[in-house]
């Protein structure tokens, strides 16, 4: 007994001394004295800039070499940040698109580790195996081609590599490589740049911001210059008159041409057939086709070209919200009627739900403060005390903790195949999920996708009366469903849940598109974390595609969209499949044999998510 408590003991002065040594460290190279460092799970030192204080990793009594490792890797990225980022400069220049402003931080970050470690060895071999670490947690090695690699982690890689001369770690695996070949003379040029200004943040963000540009993840520099020469149009009122007759025409030239490029981004024919038609809709009235068409973002059409997928055309989608598909009276019966099918199974669902929410209210309330000079007195520093009454900081109190702001949307399979059953329960558990994670201060957005049409609808008469031409592609009118967004509270949304039960409303799936539409709304939201989870119960469908495509068409591109989602680093992607494996196509997901279990299975699923992460 004696010997046990004398290596506890032990333990517990290595571990105290080696949290002093790291923070006292960590404060000195920072240049920061005030700066607080607390150890705690699922910690983060990254936005030490932002705040006084530094979370690092959780260290263990045992203090195991590979805690050791991340956390000296974490205190080294810290101090380096804290020392060398201006905050107010790094705003200044920040890009407006999320992804621009997610591989923006990442290459700042870069910037500070390699700059700041440049005559300091040890702290150098520290970042090092950071990285690789971080490259095996971030899955690098089942990444294989460029698209499963997000361009955060790619591009603050390779920035990495240019600023030091040192190729990334082999944990970086064949994805970075794609990435590499796949940089243009611009992009290079720009990486070079960064390289040779990394001891100027403000020159080195002008660097990042030419990177932005030569792949294509920001338009700044071109809305800028746009607006330069709309200011310098207009300085000299003498040549105004002029300009307008004879200057002005081409750009609104140039600008029409734009948008009947952007709506021949899949065209099914050849470029100037598919340009004719357009113009003899727009003439004929088609305004609200051209619409239509603008819905769709530029970007997506870039994505599907990579893997050779299209549409015939894009002018009957339809993105609608529950009021446009029905009228209030209908929405408040089918609520009613939804509200009849919860009271069966509210008890199983809601004590999974409450469980979900007591974890959520604990993560977000409760924390200690270790290591204080006052407050509660901690237990576990009593040996420390009998050791050596001397000795300070043996107290605790408790405060909030910081809880990362979440959004999760939930995506919603309206296929034909849902109907009956499968559909009720997932309408019943979107509309249990939204108010359990409202409580908690988590935002919910619940969409659904099928549709307008069985048998390909207008795209497919539209395709018939242009001549039918070979593999068009994409041939059926999309129909996106936005049931509650997330910034509507539940108790305006809670109506627009009973649409899924109108009868007519199910038809055809196209997942791909449908998964790529969630995804690029999700992007959009300001919250740091984002889930995005899938209910489905099949594969893609549609006859009237399937009928002039290769049958694995719209299966192929489901593959491409999951793996871009999952290979990004801002999105956490979940699937559960309803009677239909989908493991076959997600990393993570759940296969279901009776719609039954849908409640408790997403609430499990949820549960796990913010067990692992905050």
């Amino acid at each position: 007994m004696a010997g046990t408590s004398k290596k506890n003991s032990d333990d517990l002065e290595r571990n105290e001394n080696f949290r002093r040594v790291t923070a006292a460290t960590l404060r000195a190279v920072g240049g920061r004295p005030e700066t607080e460092v607390a150890f705690a799970n699922n910690a983060s030192a990254r936005d030490a800039q932002r705040t006084a204080e530094v979370r690092l990793p959780y260290l263990s009594r045992a203090m195991p070499p590979a805690e050791v490792a991340r956390i000296r890797g974490a205190a080294d990225a810290a101090a380096l940040k804290i020392r060398h980022h201006d905050a107010q400069l790094h705003a200044a220049s920040m890009p407006g698109e999320t992804i621009a402003r997610d591989v923006y931080g990442a290459v700042e970050q870069a910037r500070c580790e390699v700059y700041g470690s440049r005559h300091m060895a040890g702290m150098q071999a520290n970042l090092d195996r950071k990285v690789a670490q971080d490259c095996i947690d971030a899955g690098c090695g089942k990444m294989l081609n460029q698209q499963d690699m997000g361009a955060p982690l790619a591009l603050s890689l390779l920035a990495r590599e240019a600023m030091s001369g040192t190729p990334a770690p082999r944990q970086a695996g064949p994805a970075l490589q794609a990435w590499r070949d796949a940089l243009t003379p611009d992009a290079r040029s720009a990486l070079a740049e960064m390289a040779r200004h990394q001891d100027d943040q403000r020159a080195f963000a002008n660097a990042c911001s030419h990177l932005l540009r030569a792949c294509a993840l920001t338009e700044t520099q071109q809305e800028d210059e746009d607006s330069s020469e709309q200011g310098e149009d207009t300085d000299d009122k003498a040549e105004q008159d002029q300009a307008t007759q004879n200057d002005d025409a081409p750009p609104e030239d140039e600008s029409q041409d734009d948008e009947n490029s952007g709506y021949q981004a899949d065209p099914a024919g050849p470029p100037d057939a598919t340009e004719s038609d357009e113009r003899a809709d727009e003439q004929e009235g088609g305004a609200e086709e051209a619409a239509g068409d603008s819905r769709r973002e530029p970007e997506a059409d870039d994505d599907d070209a990579l893997v050779g997928y299209k549409a015939f055309t894009t002018a009957f989608d339809e993105e609608a919200t529950a009021d446009d598909l029905c009228d209030p009276d209908e929405l408040i019966r089918l609520r009613q009627q939804l509200d009849q099918q919860l009271v069966n199974m509210q008890g199983v669902v809601s004590r999974l739900a409450h469980r979900l929410q007591r974890r959520l209210m604990a993560q977000q309330q409760r924390a200690w403060a270790f290591d204080q000079e006052e407050g509660i007195l901690d237990a576990s520093r009593l040996a420390r005390v009998i050791v050596n009454p001397m000795l300070s900081l043996t107290y605790k109190h408790e405060r909030e903790a910081e809880f990362r702001d979440t959004v999760v949307t939930l995506l919603i399979d309206n296929s034909g195949s849902m109907r009956g059953r499968p559909i009720t329960v997932a309408a019943m558990c979107g509309d249990i999920l939204a108010r359990t994670l409202e409580r908690c201060g988590v935002k919910v957005e619940v969409l659904g996708f099928t549709t307008r049409a069985w048998k390909g609808g207008m795209s497919r008469e539209r395709w018939v009366a242009s001549g039918r031409s070979p593999e068009p592609g994409r041939l059926n009118d999309l129909r996106h469903i936005v049931y509650k967004d997330a910034d509507s509270p539940w108790r305006r949304a809670r109506n627009n849940l009973g649409l899924m039960l109108r009868e007519g409303l199910l038809k055809e799936n196209i997942d791909g598109e449908a998964l790529l539409w969630a995804w690029r709304r999700l992007r959009r939201r300001p919250e740091h974390r984002r889930i995005l989870m899938v209910i489905s119960d099949g594969a893609p469908v549609d006859d009237s595609t399937f009928s002039v495509n290769p049958s694995s068409y719209l299966e192929d591109h489901l593959r491409h969209v999951i793996g871009r989602i999952e290979g990004s680093a801002d999105t956490e992607l979940v699937a559960i499949g309803i009677g239909h494996d989908v493991t076959r196509y997600y990393r993570s997901s759940v296969t279901l044999t009776n719609a039954e279990e849908l409640g408790g299975t997403m609430m499990q699923k949820l549960t796990e998510l913010f067990s692992t992460r905050s």
